[in-house]
């Protein structure tokens, strides 16, 4: 099956190539950047480079260079040059290959067409940019907009041949933060791709620029935009919403309210697709006590617009524990080797939710915080066993 407007299949693993280039004004340890290349570029499967351009001209060289052979993936750190940086939205052959990464927390800026823009996590975040950048050279995604804004879309991978095949709506984690988006979830979306799914990556406003009212919007505008995709059939009635993280916390919230108003006759959020199964991933699933604990250096605070006992309407709604029964079946993930609050609050949020009965899977296996969304990792193959059987495949 495939989609009106869908990219071409994309390179494959063997023809693909990384470029990283660091521009001239950077400031990070060039080594450590080199390395980080090397060591991702091995787990990718990719031959990678890392060079470092000397000037201005050597960087529109190597990135003119790159964009002359389409199996190269480029990742490019410009640094803070005003003069370097203006090649952000300069377009050209290599803007559909590359991803613009700054280490710093910058506002939000903007690239040419095609190109991608990721920043504030740091070196480590160089890893993330290159996995970005080699995932949607292999496999292309469809962006489709839910709403005007910048962040308001979701990336559609279609199965290679499935007559209406399930959907599963991916939301990634990030303590709700703007650092963090929609890639983290890229490798999870082409697995489930290859499995058979439609796989329906989604951005959304986060509450640090936005506000939390943005957030819990934006979840719900774009589970209901599977409705109206311009693609052959999806099975609706087999929706998946999988959520990482600060994203368990959302897809929990989006399960109880397609299911509260199914319980009066009524439809989903926007009247439109409900949730089959919820998947938390490693979820945040007790804001009250997440808030008590102070868990993220006062992540749910930060999100929530303030903490349990000045905001109890907004939590109510919001906190998974307190949305018991949600009256949707639930997949709990949780890896063993994860933060010790997170596995408190998941075998406890898992009691609960069965003590009011719900129904619920509990799966805790050896892993750490991102094996859960790790497509080579064993929690994650149990993970798509268990919820085959919860959708009857």
């Amino acid at each position: 099956m495939t989609a009106p407007g869908t990219s071409s299949p994309g390179v494959t693993a063997a023809g693909s190539r990384l470029l990283v280039v660091a521009g001239p004004g950077l400031v990070a340890d060039r080594e450590l950047l080199a390395r980080l290349t090397a060591t991702e570029s091995a787990a990718l499967g990719v031959p990678g480079r890392f060079v470092v351009a000397g000037d201005l001209g050597e960087l529109r060289d190597l990135l003119a260079s790159a964009g002359a052979d389409p199996a190269v993936a480029v990742v490019a750190l410009v640094g803070a040059d005003p003069t370097a940086r203006s090649l952000l939205a300069a377009p050209g052959p290599h803007a559909g290959r590359t991803v613009w990464y700054d280490p710093d927390v910058t506002a939000p800026v903007a690239v040419a067409p095609g190109s991608r823009w990721l920043a504030g996590r740091g070196v480590w975040g160089l890893a993330w940019a290159i996995r970005h950048a080699v995932h949607r050279l292999r496999r292309p995604a469809r962006r489709i907009r839910y709403g005007p804004g910048p962040e308001q879309w979701g990336e559609l991978r279609l199965p290679p041949a499935a007559a209406a095949p399930p959907v599963a709506v991916l939301l990634h984690g990030g303590f709700w933060r703007s650092v963090w988006a929609a890639d983290l979830m890229d490798a999870l979306a082409i697995d489930l791709a290859d499995r058979g799914y439609a796989a329906w990556n989604l951005e959304y406003r986060r509450p640090d620029r936005h506000g939390w009212a943005a957030t819990v919007a934006d979840v719900a505008a774009g589970l209901d935009a599977l409705a109206g995709l311009d693609v052959e059939v999806l099975d609706l009635g087999r929706v998946a919403v999988f959520g990482h993280s600060a994203g368990g916390q959302l897809a929990l919230r989006l399960a109880a309210d397609t299911a509260r108003p199914a319980r009066t006759g009524g439809s989903g959020p926007g009247g439109g697709v409900r949730v089959a199964v919820a998947v938390s991933l490693a979820g945040v699933v007790d804001l009250t006590e997440g808030d008590r604990r102070g868990v993220g250096t006062g992540a749910v605070a930060a999100a929530l617009g303030g903490g349990h006992a000045d905001r109890p309407e907004v939590y109510a709604e919001a906190d998974p524990m307190r949305r018991l029964p949600i009256g949707v079946p639930q997949l709990v993930v949780q890896g063993a080797g994860d933060d010790l609050d997170l596995i408190d609050f998941n075998r406890r949020y898992v009691a609960r939710a069965r003590a009011v009965g719900d129904e619920v899977v509990w799966l805790e296996q050896p892993g750490d915080h991102f094996a859960v969304i790790d497509p080579a990792a064993d929690i994650w193959q149990a993970t798509l066993g268990e919820l085959d059987q919860l959708l009857g495949r």
